[in-house]
């Protein structure tokens, strides 16, 4: 079995921004798709995990990258799991440039849930072997994003519909970070770069669910995203690094 699982990719134009950078939101997809290739690749097809009520939920990631890849870049990325630690699965990643130059590193923390009752299940009702890597990059990841204190602000407010749903019909894990992204002034996308993304989810976003999005002023440069409901539901926090 194969514990690393890489797949090359070359940027899209739908995955860059108006620098023709790839997106941040388009690095988590991309993410998500070589994981799914990995557990393909070790036996285990979506479909199966379906007909037997499984899926996976993303709990917290975070990316650093120290170069973004262009349109038209091809790169490598490299998958591992490094087990299950409790309740909860780790997988980490390292991104590389067609010359073989490490461009970043990401690390992420997952739950298998029961699609149907939304329910946490133990690692141990998994029925299939996943090889385990220990390789760990970056520090121990843990939930906690936004500081006690920070002060936020209304940034504005979105409504999940059509364009932002995955096939479970909840707000897909890249557009979070499209809305972070949406936060950002002009003057920080045009005069800063982002180095480091972290964020957890709290509670998964539903069609015409309303997210107001507020944040903070970004002192010390982070600035802190958070993303409730009018009833104060938290459906996430998030933390843009700049440089």
């Amino acid at each position: 079995m194969t514990a690393k699982w890489t797949e090359t990719i070359m940027i899209q134009s739908d995955e860059v921004d108006y620098k023709s950078d790839i997106r941040w939101s388009s690095l988590l997809s991309i993410m998500q798709r070589t994981a799914d290739g990995h557990i393909e690749a070790l036996g285990v097809s979506r479909e199966q995990m379906v007909e037997q009520g499984m899926g996976w939920m993303l709990i917290t990631l975070e990316l650093s990258m120290s170069s973004l890849p262009q349109y038209k870049d091809t790169i490598d990325i490299t998958t591992w799991s490094r087990g299950a630690k409790g309740a909860l699965w780790h997988r980490d990643y390292r991104f590389y440039n067609a010359t073989g130059e490490e461009l970043g590193t990401a690390s992420s923390i997952w739950a298998l849930v029961d699609i149907h009752k939304r329910k946490i299940m133990r690692p141990s009702a998994f029925p299939y072997e996943v090889p385990v890597h220990e390789e760990m990059v970056g520090s121990p990841l843990d939930k906690k994003v936004i500081p006690e204190g920070s002060l936020l602000k209304e940034a504005f407010s979105h409504t999940v519909r059509y364009s932002g749903l995955d096939s479970n019909g909840h707000l897909n894990n890249a557009r979070y970070a499209d809305l972070c992204w949406d936060t950002l002034t002009e003057e920080e996308l045009e005069h800063k770069s982002v180095s480091n993304f972290k964020i957890t989810y709290h509670q998964e976003a539903r069609m015409n669910d309303e997210i107001i999005i507020n944040r903070s002023s970004g002192e010390n440069h982070n600035i802190y995203v958070q993303g409730i409901s009018p009833e104060g539901t938290n459906f996430f926090e998030a933390a843009i690094v700049l440089e």
